[in-house]
């Protein structure tokens, strides 16, 4: 996500960073350097050296602090960037089954009816635009269950539990 604009509300103690799509607010408690009452931020802008994929903030104090946008998705629990972080997880364990696994690719591309290329696709973890039904479909192949554990969440907004949504996955040989 590119970021065109973030601003500082030292009152509401958060940044607010604005895309093309949406505007989000990202607390200063959530942030690596946190301003304070005595050291707030002073400057911030779009991080052109992080491709403006990110921001930096300067405080009162010369500390820097640096925020990717990955992070701001993740807190404010952005549906696609969820999807995409599933979707990567299960790619890198597909990828280790493969590696580890009895079966030669010809025939779990055999077992799956695609091609030789779409299987290289599938097992490609910067490729977004393949389904989590492929991947379900390829770990089936390679013999493993795949259980999603569904939490209601606290008040506060988190799982309850403290469990994060990444680590719901559970996958058995």
């Amino acid at each position: 996500m590119k970021i065109r604009s973030v601003e500082c509300h030292n009152r509401k103690k958060s940044f607010q960073v604005k895309s093309a799509k949406a505007t989000w607010m990202l607390p200063y408690s959530k942030v690596e350097v946190q301003p304070s009452g005595n050291d707030p931020v002073v400057r911030v802008f779009v991080d052109k050296e992080l491709g403006g994929e990110g921001f930096t903030y300067v405080l009162a104090s010369g500390k820097e602090g640096t925020v990717h946008s990955e992070q701001v998705l993740e807190y404010n629990q952005d549906p696609s960037f969820l999807r995409d972080a599933l979707l990567y997880k299960l790619t890198i364990e597909a990828q280790k089954r493969i590696k580890n696994s009895l079966l030669s690719k010809r025939e779990i591309i055999r077992r799956l009816r695609i091609s030789a290329t779409q299987l290289y696709r599938l097992l490609d973890q910067t490729n977004y635009r393949k389904s989590i039904d492929q991947l379900l479909t390829l770990l089936h192949v390679l013999d493993c269950d795949v259980d999603l554990l569904v939490k209601s969440r606290s008040s506060s907004g988190k799982a309850v539990g403290g469990s994060q949504f990444f680590s719901r996955l559970i996958l058995r040989p």
